[in-house]
């Protein structure tokens, strides 16, 4: 009885009245929200404080903020911004305010609450544009999948929210890393290889075989085919994760990891009498790197020919890596521009 006395308080009176302070907050601005919206961005909108000495610094540097209704700071930074937050935005006469550059804007507010909900849990977010006096990532609301706007497909999230059923779901996972494969083209050097390695390293795996782990299932159309290329590249010392394929965007297949070095490949197997080269030309635009699975026999020459061509058609082209029988041989660009590409393929394939 004691030790909870100690905390009732603190968890059955502060608590609560923040939790009902907060949901009450965000109605009332919600419903402010709808008025703004009548008049579109006939007037720009101003961020306040309370301004006395209860204000927390953070929330005084928005104080002054002025922009149209239809920016999109009002996404991020609408009030309430915390627990027992007393900020308000009101209406301006344009004439009567110098409204704020929205660059400057943005800064002041990520300087003060972060850039996303994942720093600032559930404050990130409009309660007049959800419609919703909490957003769909909080620990309170949410007991049911079905309850969930990602289940449902009308929600898009960049982060994993921090409850326990929502961080063990794997639709919001996959969302995850659909938002971090569409960064990787705006990547490069060691930003790239960490944002590989970040990837691999999401709760988003299951362990198939030594070496080799899953993000898709048996059930998968593509998954025999996948875990047959992953078994090849195992026996070549790299490690393999197989991606899933995020609806949306065209993404590779798998990531392969040896000795610490991260890179991305998309496979391309060959059988029977498909063309390398139009198999090869199917990857352009979506990956800088093919693992190509020869699982019937092609005539070197024809094959070097259509390697030699992908590049000269890619510039962003960066390897080939072909797997033909047990031998794996990776051509990179520096090796096809060479003038005895052919020779040097011809010995490293048929010796």
């Amino acid at each position: 009885m004691k030790d909870v006395q100690k905390i009732d308080r603190t968890y059955n009176q502060n608590y609560l009245r923040a939790e009902y302070n907060f949901v009450q907050a965000s109605a009332a601005m919600a419903a402010k929200w709808e008025e703004f919206q009548k008049d579109g961005d006939r007037y720009n909108l101003q961020y306040r404080t309370a301004q006395d000495d209860r204000v927390r610094e953070e929330h005084a540097a928005l104080h002054g903020i002025t922009l149209p209704p239809s920016d999109s700071f009002w996404a991020d930074y609408y009030p309430p911004n915390g627990w027992n937050c007393r900020c308000t935005v009101v209406q301006v006469r344009k004439s009567k305010y110098p409204e704020t550059p929205h660059d400057e804007a943005m800064a002041l507010g990520e300087e003060a609450l972060g850039t996303s909900p994942a720093g600032a849990s559930i404050f990130h977010f409009n309660p007049g544009i959800e419609q919703k006096t909490m957003p769909d990532y909080n620990p309170y609301t949410i007991r049911r999948c079905r309850d969930c706007d990602i289940a449902k497909g009308k929600a898009k999230l960049a982060f994993i929210p921090e409850n326990e059923l929502c961080a063990a779901c794997r639709l919001i996972r996959l969302q995850d890393v659909k938002s971090m494969m569409e960064k990787l083209p705006e990547l490069s050097g060691a930003e790239y290889i960490s944002q590989l390695r970040k990837l691999t390293e999401l709760k988003i795996y299951k362990k198939i075989e030594k070496r080799i782990l899953s993000a898709i299932g048996e059930d998968s159309a593509d998954y025999e085919n996948l875990l047959a290329g992953a078994k090849k590249a195992v026996r070549h010392g790299y490690q393999v994760f197989i991606l899933p394929n995020p609806k949306g965007i065209r993404s590779a297949d798998y990531i392969f990891e040896r000795k610490g070095v991260y890179k991305m490949y998309d496979l391309k197997t060959i059988t029977g009498s498909g063309s390398i080269g139009s198999r090869l030309e199917e990857s352009i635009g979506q990956t800088n790197r093919v693992f190509l699975n020869l699982a019937t026999t092609y005539p070197t020459n024809r094959m070097a020919s259509d390697i030699k061509h992908y590049f000269e058609a890619n510039n962003e082209a960066l390897e080939v890596l072909v797997a033909v029988g047990k031998k794996m041989v990776s051509v990179e660009r520096n090796f096809v521009m060479k003038k005895t590409f052919f020779k040097e393929f011809r010995k490293a394939i048929e010796q």
